[in-house]
């Protein structure tokens, strides 16, 4: 007995080692395609996702399918459950067939008298996708072969993630993932259970069961999946009604155009089949709409950016490069985030952090905003006056030019270029010019991104960081200025008085979180650029608007046109809950202290003798200097004196002598101030030419009038009086 066991085995043992030789080399003579060749992979969607993701943008094959790269850990588990339960319950034990399976569709299908079951294992499905078939014995026994080729090269978990890549789902669309967004409008791993139960149906007759064909078709074999779920205890009863509740909604959104010129961008620069990026999906498809709303309201074929970064961590949480990708009038797929534009007055903060830095100046060191004339160089305020002696932080508040032209003559043209170059704000320069005095109202060209990014520094302690686009770029930053220098700039920017261009935009000084209470507007020469640049605790935004084509837009400038998206923007921001994130930008350095100055000369008044203190201010200063005031002729004068009338009292109250018939004639005259003077009655000139002489005027009628003199450098004073 043992010996006719022993013969038996020996027999099967042999009968086994033949058809494996021969399994061998049918495998060697006819090799497994590969599922990822390079012919099969470029047959795959390159996609580029957002952070959660959800399909940004994907580019199809030459033959327009579409195929969203799926890892099996990124599809839901409740899907694989109802899959393999529903398609495949013995998968993880068989040898790639069930024959039990085979037996039991052979014997339905021959009642019948037609095909009703393959009987075929997801690994036999993942064969005929891959080396499809004839549907005959020949091409079942084929199918087989191929089955078994797959269990004995791949695990079951890469035979599984074949399957999910790879399986038909009606039309172009392929692959678990691109089926879910395309019917379902959400990623795989997002599957409820009735959505589960009609994916898993839907290859089995990707035409006849598509959901956004036939509906009702498709709402019958998900229940039939998910009565069977029911039947083998996958689910309980009350699952399988609930699931039955939820309606097949017929949609079909195979081709994402989330951030196209953003995607776009990105998969001209990276390779990978899946690019994930950091842009959160839901604030960039609000933006994305804001934006083309707002368009509307600026000229014709004029357009808008906007890009927006978690400054905590540099990630780019939207770009927005154009009005609307599709409306060719607006130039809608020119990427206006990478474009090279004039900065206007965007660049001034950078300017006086760096003065800051250098000692030259404190928060509220006196500067002259004069006419001048720098070797033939003549700038202009965007108003064409003057004011006469200003502080640094109204002059930054106000964007004055004249004192930011005064301050970059300090610094230095070449030192102001290269500090900004070596933290990544790269400056076009017109072709052979070198750094000058004009930069610093525009005379240059950035890009958006660039200019976003060296923002960032005002909320990193002076560090700029680059702009991170993808998940798992790390975070690079660049010295800009000190810690103390960003503190005080932001301080002034969120401060800028309700008086100015801004005051339809901020009304209070109490803040929600993603408010703006910092922010810089800029104009380019000829209005054909319109620039802001805002912050809150969490983000920096950039706003352009303009025509990307060049042509200057009249009566649009930063602050009437930039600054209300920026509003809106911000207040479409998500919260950012993580305090792992923070940075502490808000709180005062210890380099910062406050001291009191004087003006002209910029000392403290203990340091300055009494009658040269003609003025007091409240200034911040950096690591304890203080700097004096910067005193080069012809751009500031060290004498400061306060124009004042000194004719006449304001308020006077003032009546001819008694009995006379004589209109009452009066001297004007003033003290203080710089030059000659010009007189004002009731806001009407009274001299032509400037004059520092005493002026007789002769007020012929009784009633009220105000006096104005204003001196060569735009000071003024004025008081009103009364005739009787």
């Amino acid at each position: 007995m043992i010996k006719k066991i022993m013969r038996l085995l020996q027999r099967v043992l042999l009968l086994t080692a033949f058809f494996l030789f021969i399994f061998l080399l049918a495998d060697w003579q006819m090799p497994l395609p590969e599922p990822y060749a390079h012919d099969q992979q470029e047959k795959f969607s390159k996609v580029v996702v957002a952070e959660d993701g959800t399909p940004l943008r994907a580019f199809a094959d030459q033959q327009g399918v579409w195929r969203y790269p799926v890892t099996l850990d990124a599809v839901s588990p409740r899907y694989i459950k109802t899959l393999l339960a529903y398609e495949d319950r013995w998968f993880w034990w068989h040898l790639g067939i069930n024959p039990l399976a085979i037996l039991r569709a052979s014997v339905q299908n021959l009642i019948n008298g037609r095909i009703i079951s393959g009987g075929s294992t997801i690994t036999m499905q993942v064969a005929r996708i891959l080396d499809p078939h004839s549907r005959t014995i020949k091409g079942k026994l084929k199918q087989v072969f191929r089955a078994l080729q797959l269990e004995w090269h791949y695990s079951k978990q890469d035979i599984l993630t074949i399957y999910l890549n790879l399986a038909p789902f009606g039309g172009p669309i392929e692959g678990v993932q691109a089926a879910s967004f395309a019917y379902l409008g959400k990623s795989a791993q997002e599957l409820s259970l009735a959505e589960a139960a009609l994916l898993s149906v839907l290859p089995q007759s990707p035409t006849r069961f598509r959901p956004d064909r036939h509906p009702q078709k498709a709402t019958q074999a998900r229940n039939k999946v998910l009565h069977r779920l029911h039947k083998f205890g996958v689910i309980t009863s009350e699952q399988e009604q609930d699931a039955q509740l939820e309606i097949v909604v017929p949609q079909l959104e195979a081709h994402p155009m989330i951030a196209p010129i953003f995607a776009r961008r990105m998969n001209h620069q990276l390779s990978q089949a899946i690019i994930k990026t950091t842009i959160d999906a839901n604030l960039q498809t609000n933006l994305e709409a804001l934006v083309k709303d707002y368009s509307h309201q600026l000229s014709n074929k004029s357009s808008a950016a906007v890009l927006v970064v978690n400054h905590h961590t540099m990630a780019v949480k939207a770009y927005v490069a154009s009005a609307d990708f599709f409306d060719q009038q607006r130039y809608g797929q020119v990427d206006m985030i990478t474009a090279i534009r004039s900065p206007g007055s965007t660049l001034k903060p950078f300017l006086y952090a760096m003065a800051l830095d250098q000692g030259l100046i404190s928060s509220h060191s006196m500067l002259m905003d004069e006419k001048i004339n720098i070797a033939g160089y003549k700038p202009e305020n965007f108003t064409k006056d003057f004011s006469g002696a200003v502080s640094m932080s109204d002059a930054l508040q106000r964007s004055l030019n004249i004192p930011a032209v005064q301050v970059l003559q300090f610094l230095g043209p070449s030192v102001f270029h290269s500090t900004l170059e070596n933290a990544g704000l790269t400056l076009y320069m017109p072709s052979n010019a070198k750094p000058n005095l004009a930069m610093i109202l525009g005379g240059t060209g950035v890009k958006l991104e660039a200019l976003v990014s060296a923002y960032t520094a005002f909320s990193r302690k002076g560090k700029a960081g680059q702009l991170r686009f993808l998940n798992h770029a790390p975070l690079v930053e660049n010295y800009l200025f000190s810690e103390g220098a960003a503190w005080i700039i932001r301080d002034i920017l969120s401060k800028i008085p309700t008086r100015h261009w801004y005051s339809s935009v901020i009304k209070n000084a109490s803040y929600s979180r993603n408010s703006l209470y910092a922010w810089k507007t800029g104009t380019s020469y000829g209005f054909r650029d319109a620039w802001a640049v805002g912050m809150t605790q969490d983000y920096t935004i950039g706003i352009w608007t303009g025509r990307p084509d060049g042509t200057p837009v009249p009566g649009h400038y930063g602050a009437q046109t930039a600054v209300p998206l920026l509003k809106a923007v911000s207040q479409n921001l998500p919260y950012l809950a993580d305090k792992s994130q923070k940075i502490a930008t808000l709180r005062q350095p210890t380099s910062v202290s406050q001291k009191t100055i004087c003006w002209p000369g910029g000392m403290l008044p203990e340091q300055t003798p009494i009658n040269e203190c003609k003025k007091t201010q409240g200034s911040w200063i950096l690591n304890d200097t203080i700097p004096p005031v910067l005193a080069v002729n012809p751009l500031l004068e060290t004498v400061f004196n306060d124009l004042k009338i000194i004719s006449i009292e304001n308020n006077a109250r003032i009546k001819r002598p008694e009995g006379s018939d004589t209109p009452l004639s009066l001297n004007l005259q003033a003290q203080g101030g710089q030059g000659a003077l010009f007189w004002f009655i009731n806001g009407i000139p009274i001299n032509k030419q400037a004059t520092r002489a005493v002026l007789s005027y002769t007020f012929a009628k009784k009633g009220k009038y105000r006096v104005s003199a204003i001196d060569k450098i735009g000071q003024s004073h004025e008081i009103q009086f009364y005739v009787l």
